[in-house]
This record gives structure tokens, C-alpha cells and sequence, in this order.
């Protein structure tokens, strides 16, 4: 299977339209959001293409295609306009003998790992920066970026898996970093 990762879309209709372009390129059968869909917050500029409702409307047409988790900015009031669960801490998926603990990152993450096993990966968006690193016992932290407002000079990217390997990709479609389980 073939499963795409996004992150961090903070209600950009422009962003989240050229996200599923990259998803169907890609061929993926599952598009998992890493939360923060719909709203900025605070600590964010308002990004140009801020139209959440258009988000909403976007998102529902695909809601069998995606899973996601929630948010620091995701709220309970989104999931009543959402078609598709977001509230959600965490999920996750076992492939090729490994757990991927999938999150958005701002309750569990490399500083405040949650509970792995050696060789375990994490997988978490929040930061707006692309990231594959090693961490604790032998595990990985994978991190898409955003999609809207990548962060210290990163792309807008996304994060594809299959058959054991990640690719980190911009929005351009040239992998910017990868990870082979």
C-alpha cells in the first residue's frame, strides 16, 4: 500500500488543493493529515490562501481517502463541519515488524517521546520543518513538514511511504529526504 503523508494545511485552500494534486500523482491509496487542518493559530501568520470553508468542503469530497489526527489548533467544533474523524491523539500502523507511532507532535515527540520499542518509528508534523532523524533506543523521527507554512527555509512538502522506504518531497515532486526501514 501506498500512503501519504501531509501536515499542517492551517486552512489554505490553495495548499490543500495542490496537497491532493500530489496525492493522486502519487498514486497513494491513503492520504493520513497530521492535523492542524482547518484554523492557524496564534503563533501563525494567516496564510494567503485561507479559505477554511472551502478546506471543509474540499476535505469532505475526499473523506473516504483520508485518516487523521488531531491538532494542537484542531477543535471539536471542527469535527462537527468534518466528515472524517480528526480528534484523534494518535494512531497506529504496523509494517514490516515496526510500529509508526503517528501524531501531530505537540503532546508526544522526540522531547516527550511516547512509548517505542527499539527500532520503533515516530512520525509527527507541528514543527512546519521536514525532518529523518535517530532518536532514543534506536528509533526514527520522520516529520512531512507543512504544507502551507513550512518553516527555516523548507519547502512546502509532503512525505510518501511504500514497500519500506520514505520519501520526504517537495511540492515540486523532487524528494528532498528519504528513510529505508
Amino acid at each position: 500500500m501506498k500512503i501519504m503523508f501531509a501536515s499542517d494545511i492551517h486552512g489554505d485552500y490553495d495548499c490543500a488543493c495542490a496537497m491532493l494534486e500530489k496525492y493522486r500523482e502519487e498514486g497513494a491509496e491513503k492520504l493520513i493529515l497530521l492535523g492542524d487542518i482547518l484554523y492557524h493559530g496564534p503563533r501563525n501568520d494567516l496564510p494567503d490562501g485561507y479559505a477554511p470553508k472551502k478546506v471543509i468542503e474540499l476535505l469532505n469530497s475526499v473523506k473516504d481517502e483520508l485518516a487523521c489526527v488531531r491538532g494542537n489548533c484542531d477543535t471539536e467544533v471542527d469535527q462537527m463541519v468534518l466528515e472524517f474523524p480528526i480528534l484523534s491523539d494518535c494512531m497506529l500502523v504496523y509494517e514490516k515488524g515496526r510500529c509508526f507511532f503517528i501524531t501531530h507532535g505537540h503532546r508526544y515527540n522526540t522531547s516527550e517521546p511516547p512509548l517505542l520499542k527499539k527500532g520503533d518509528i515516530l512520525i509527527h508534523g507541528h514543527t512546519h520543518v521536514l525532518t529523518v532523524t535517530e532518536f532514543g533506543n534506536g528509533n526514527v523521527y520522520l516529520n512531512p513538514g507543512s504544507v502551507s507554512l513550512p518553516k527555516e527555509g523548507n519547502p512546502k512538502s509532503y512525505m510518501v511511504y511504500q514497500n519500506g522506504l520514505f520519501e520526504i518531497k517537495d511540492f515540486e515532486g523532487n524528494i528532498v529526504k528519504q528513510f529505508e526501514i
